[in-house]
């Protein structure tokens, strides 16, 4: 035999018996764990089992705690609502009694009433008894015996009460007088504004007279397009260092003079030039309205207009009326107002407001249809002013002004015009003439602009090119003629000059 196999018998031998005993050892461990996983399983099992008893124990307990004071909540609601009812019945009760103690009140009212219109008519019925059997001896109706008493008391004291009436008519007729006199003294001598009347021409200094050779330029190119584009007649004689505009209307004739005074500045006279000029003259021409307007509301305290407000109050700086400034008369009512509420105990704020704007329906008259008063209240309420302010505008030519607000306004209104010198006629007159020349030759169709020029002897009608061609020109220019004959009274004679031009601007870029 081999002596190398029997130690490799040997090791085969124990790795068999190392294996055999290696698996009963796990399987034993094996088991033993398995035991000591169920045993924890059963013990926590165990464990649940007595905490879902103390659970329900608990649960119990906490709904029978729950119940109880449910109940004991139901008992005290019951015991409440079983109060209110009680109290209920006794209201109730007590005002079943209480109705029919009404009622019978009631009735017993009811019986006292018949009782006293029973006698009423009783006492009635014997009064007149009583008065037929008067009369019957009297021989005369209650009617003819009061008037032969009334008679008789004032045939008796006729002398008497001639005295006393009279006596209290002069007194009161004379305080008065005192008293309208003592306010309308203390007023008028508080308010001394000037009264100069505006005229129909200005004045533009010249620098040299060489100046005037330039603003009529070659063949009076330079002087027609400032008259065309101003509506302003350019009186170039020979008064020493300056020439006249003359024209009726005063925005007119300060757009002209602006224009004129920057073209005179700048030394570069001619058409393109006076154009621009005239517009930016215009632009501040209406910046000027627009600070009068302020200016004369700052002046009186008015404060809080609307800005378009304002601007339409500074236009009446360029409107007259008989010759007075628009704007100072307003702002005269204004002061006066204020100083007559003040004396009367009127309302001050809407009489100065409405003095300032009484005649604010001048300022567009010439555009819109309608007098004045009408045009001026429609314009408050437009800008949502009181009525009591608006109402100003129409009470101030009124015959009875309906306030003592409109009544103070109409004062005031005629203290300012009737001062000696604040107005003329004939100059209001003569402006009155061009406007209504120049609004009937505006009437025609096709007319852009109308200007009366020359105090009247000119009018410049510029028609539109594209809607008048030469020869509706010419029976234009016949039409204004004669409808001016037909309308308007007038010295001499008048020249209808119908203008249509043709421009064409394009630039070059």
């Amino acid at each position: 035999m081999n002596v190398d196999i029997i130690p490799a018998a040997f090791l085969a031998a124990g790795l068999a018996v190392g294996l055999t005993g290696g698996y009963i050892l796990r399987k034993l461990l094996a088991v033993r764990s398995k035991d000591a996983a169920e045993a924890q399983a059963s013990a926590l099992l165990a464990a649940a089992r007595n905490q879902e008893k103390d659970i329900l124990i608990k649960a119990k307990e906490q709904s029978l705690k729950l119940i109880e004071e449910a109940k004991q909540e139901e008992a005290t609601r019951r015991k409440e609502l079983g109060h209110l009812q009680e109290r209920l019945e006794k209201r109730e009760s007590a005002f079943d009694e209480k109705l029919l103690e009404l009622e019978g009140e009631k009735q017993h009212a009811e019986e006292e009433r018949v009782k006293f219109e029973a006698a009423r008519d009783e006492v009635k019925k014997v009064r007149e008894e009583q008065l037929a059997k008067l009369e019957k001896i009297a021989a005369l109706t209650q009617e003819e015996a009061k008037r032969v008493l009334f008679d008789y008391i004032e045939e008796k004291n006729k002398d008497d009460l001639t005295v006393r009436i009279r006596k209290l008519e002069e007194a009161s007729t004379s305080e008065v007088e005192r008293r309208a006199r003592t306010v309308m003294a203390s007023v008028m001598e508080r308010i001394a504004s000037s009264h100069a009347v505006e005229t129909t021409t200005t004045m533009v200094n010249l620098p040299s007279d060489d100046m005037k050779g330039r603003i009529i330029g070659k063949e009076g190119r330079n002087i027609k397009a400032i008259e065309q584009l101003t509506g302003v007649e350019i009186i170039v004689d020979e008064t020493p260092g300056a020439i006249v505009l003359s024209g009726f209307n005063p925005i007119r004739r300060h757009v002209a003079k602006r224009a004129l005074e920057a073209l005179l500045q700048d030394g570069r006279i001619h058409p393109g030039r006076i154009e621009e000029a005239i517009e930016k003259a215009k632009r501040e021409m209406t910046e000027e309205i627009k600070k009068a307007g302020e200016e004369a509301a700052y002046e009186v305290g008015v404060v809080g207009l609307d800005p378009k407000l304002i601007q339409l109050l500074g236009r009446l700086k360029y409107r007259t009326s008989y010759g007075q400034n628009v704007l100072q008369h307003s702002k005269e009512v204004a002061l006066l107002s204020k100083l007559l509420a003040e004396e009367l105990r009127a309302n001050v704020a809407v009489v100065v407001k409405g003095g300032l704007l009484h005649d604010i329906g001048k300022a567009v008259d010439h555009e819109i249809q309608g007098s004045h008063p009408e045009i001026g209240y429609d314009i408050m309420k437009k800008f949502n002013l009181p009525e009591e302010v608006a109402y100003l505008a129409i009470a101030h030519h009124e015959d009875s002004p309906k306030t003592l607000e409109g009544i103070i306004t109409k004062v005031a209104d005629a203290i300012s015009g009737a001062r000696p010198g604040a107005r003329k006629d004939t100059y209001e007159n003569y402006l009155q003439r061009l406007q209504e020349l120049e609004d009937v030759a505006a009437g025609f169709e096709g007319v852009e602009k109308v200007y009366a020029i020359q105090a009247g002897r000119e009018v410049r009608v510029f028609v539109r090119p594209v809607e008048v061609d030469d020869f509706q020109a010419t029976k234009l220019a016949r039409n204004i003629a004669d409808k001016i004959e037909q309308e308007l009274k007038y010295p001499g004679e008048i020249k209808v000059n119908v203008i249509r031009e043709t421009r064409v601007i394009e630039y070059a870029r």
